[in-house]
């Protein structure tokens, strides 16, 4: 098998795992996601990110990854500004952070 076959294998695989959840009783929902995603879907992140704009890529993230039970996405591209303006940022980091499996501080994001 070439290399690239078994990466593409590789990648079905984690993407055919489980999905994993995140429980936000502030918002008396659970939120679904997979652990792996392609860079198709964190494109707007990484260039955020990459870009300093390290609020704007946390809700990115969030938007792109949050899942309901059956996979289907709970937010949308224009769920930004209110994620952004309206919605506790400690929340978003929290469910952020669990997601993506890694600590993200206040001062991570220049607070």
């Amino acid at each position: 098998m070439s290399v690239i076959n078994s990466a593409t294998k590789h990648f079905k695989e984690a993407l055919s795992h489980d999905m994993r959840s995140v429980e936000v009783p502030e918002w008396e929902t659970t939120l679904f996601f997979k652990s792996v995603s392609n860079f198709a879907d964190e494109q707007k992140v990484v260039q955020l990110h990459s870009d300093g704009k390290l609020v704007e890529a946390l809700v990115e993230s969030l938007i792109s990854k949050a899942r309901d039970a059956d996979g289907k996405r709970v937010f949308k591209g224009a769920d930004k500004t209110t994620l952004m303006h309206e919605v506790d940022p400690t929340i978003i980091m929290r469910i952020v952070t669990e997601m993506n499996g890694e600590q993200v501080s206040e001062d991570d994001l220049g607070k």
